[in-house]
């Protein structure tokens, strides 16, 4: 994909758009033959916003001002895509991310969109609107390529289907009389792994107490409108995002106990990367109690809770996990500085840490040419596994596992599954958050369901659907979700005044 977008080029082969032969130099050649990309790590910039990231090298389409944001509102409505132009894109969440990056592409007007696992981090509900959306752009003329290891995905909504294994196509296959299993055999030449868990670990040992955990948002407005300055309150756009009182977290409450897995589903945004900074100490709350094997560290700073025990899978491995531009035995000693074997006596040991890094690489299946090269070098699938490699290197009692099968191929998704269940067995306790709502169902004991920063309900992995928990996720049911002929009768908004509340 980085070759047809014009990132990279191929040292044979040739690229025919329309019939006509091309070669690409820069993405700005690609756009300029009408391919559009959305990428699996997203490149935006962080300190702009929505309208800024969207016109950025547009500039020429419509300008930078009102005529921009007329079209940019018009195809966000036009596809449901709910974008704000003046949101700052380090405040939004993934599903936001992924929304204007798509938007992004279509404001460029691209006649060929590659996608790539697009639906990693939506809902069943926003899939399916996502499928439509990709309908009406190929009922538009448009070309759509769609990279996913999902593969119902796949065969749903893909009108020809190319398989590739270790950079070669291994395969064909016709949507209308394909399977899973014949894909599945194709890309891994075996059955697709399976994130289900049969056999329960749990223990009535707790190892994470959550109690009335709150955090209010730093940009709060206390005041009512009619008491803001009247410049702010006549500006319906600021108006638009204030906020009184706002809430991150509200009262969250849960124990996660020995050998457990708690599964935390919500569409993006309702508070989940607020809790996981709240238990690892990287945001001061307002109120609550957090435990870790019966010591209260509320208050404890981030290396205490490291040291204490909390291994961390990090939901944008790019971001929080890695140093793209260092070599993996660096990486290796992240998070984990005054740990053995990174640091003896409180003295870094690069000997040790190569030593060890090499055993990572070798029990993980971290496919790379050696220690020295850099994590920017790896597919996505090896630095994930480099990453859950280091985290359960340091047998931590808790684990916060944040989308830690984001983006990957199966191959490396069977092999985090299992050092996550591996761990479970030996008694550690998981917090699992994610989009993959197979992922949560088949991975976790227990599932709870937050919306606007609390946990509204909860269910039983064994007898819930996804359409279930992708409905109470968007707020339309609460309490237990109970499975009746395949649906719950909390899914279908029969909710008691209670549970409404």
């Amino acid at each position: 994909m980085k070759i047809l977008y014009g990132m990279q080029k191929p040292d044979e082969g040739t690229i025919a758009i329309d019939g006509e032969q091309v070669s690409f130099s820069t993405p700005g050649d690609a756009i300029a033959r009408g391919i559009g990309m959305v990428h699996q790590h997203f490149m935006l910039a962080d300190n702009l916003t929505v309208l800024e990231n969207v016109v950025l090298g547009g500039e020429k389409l419509h300008g930078i001002g009102a005529k921009a944001r007329k079209k940019i509102k018009e195809i966000s409505d036009a596809y449901g895509l709910g974008v704000r132009p003046d949101a700052l894109v380090e405040d939004l969440g993934v599903a936001d991310r992924q929304r204007v990056e798509i938007l992004k592409v279509l404001y460029r007007g691209a006649q060929i969109l590659i996608l790539d696992e697009p639906t990693a981090v939506l809902v069943p509900q926003e899939v399916d609107a996502l499928f439509d959306n990709l309908r009406e752009l190929k009922a538009e003329g448009l070309t759509v390529i769609f990279i996913s290891h999902k593969l119902g995905e796949v065969l749903k909504v893909a009108d020809d289907i190319t398989v590739i294994r270790r950079g070669t196509t291994v395969g064909t296959a016709d949507p209308r009389t394909a399977t899973t299993k014949q894909l599945a055999e194709l890309m891994v030449g075996a059955e697709l792994p399976s994130p289900e868990t049969r056999e329960s670990t749990v223990t009535d040992v707790p190892m994470l107490q959550v109690k009335n955990l709150t955090l209010a948002a730093s940009d709060a407005v206390v005041a009512e409108p009619e008491v803001l300055a009247p410049a702010v309150a006549a500006d319906s756009a600021i108006m638009e995002h204030v906020e009184v009182g706002r809430l991150l977290l509200d009262d969250v409450s849960f124990t996660i106990h020995k050998g457990e897995i708690l599964g935390i589903a919500g569409v993006e945004g309702n508070g989940q990367t607020e809790l996981i900074e709240a238990l690892m100490g990287m945001a001061s709350t307002d109120a609550g109690v957090i435990t870790l094997d019966g010591t209260d560290i509320t208050k404890a700073p981030v290396r205490k809770r490291r040291e204490g025990g909390i291994g961390y899978i990090p939901e944008d491995r790019h971001r929080h996990g890695l140093l793209l531009e260092s070599p993996l035995w660096e990486n290796r000693i992240l998070g984990h500085v005054t740990e053995a074997p990174n640091s003896k006596r409180g003295i870094l040991d690069p000997k040790a840490v190569r030593k060890d890094t090499e055993r990572i690489v070798r029990e993980y299946d971290v496919r790379t040419p050696g220690i020295e090269v850099t994590a920017a070098s790896l597919s996505g699938g090896n630095q994930q596994k480099l990453i859950v490699g280091r985290e359960m290197s340091h047998n931590p009692k808790f684990l916060i596992a944040a989308h830690p099968t984001r983006g990957v191929d199966v191959g490396a998704q069977a092999q985090i599954w299992d050092a996550i269940r591996d761990a479970r067995r030996e008694g550690l306790a998981v917090l699992l958050i994610s989009a993959d709502l197979d992922e949560l169902i088949g991975l976790s004991d227990t599932l709870r369901v937050i919306y606007r920063g609390r946990l509204v309900a909860d269910a039983d992995p064994a007898t819930v659907t996804p359409e279930e928990l992708g409905t109470a996720m968007t707020g339309a049911a609460s309490g237990h979700l109970e499975a009746t002929d395949n649906h719950s009768a909390a899914a279908d908004g029969d909710t008691t005044e209670d549970e409404a509340r």
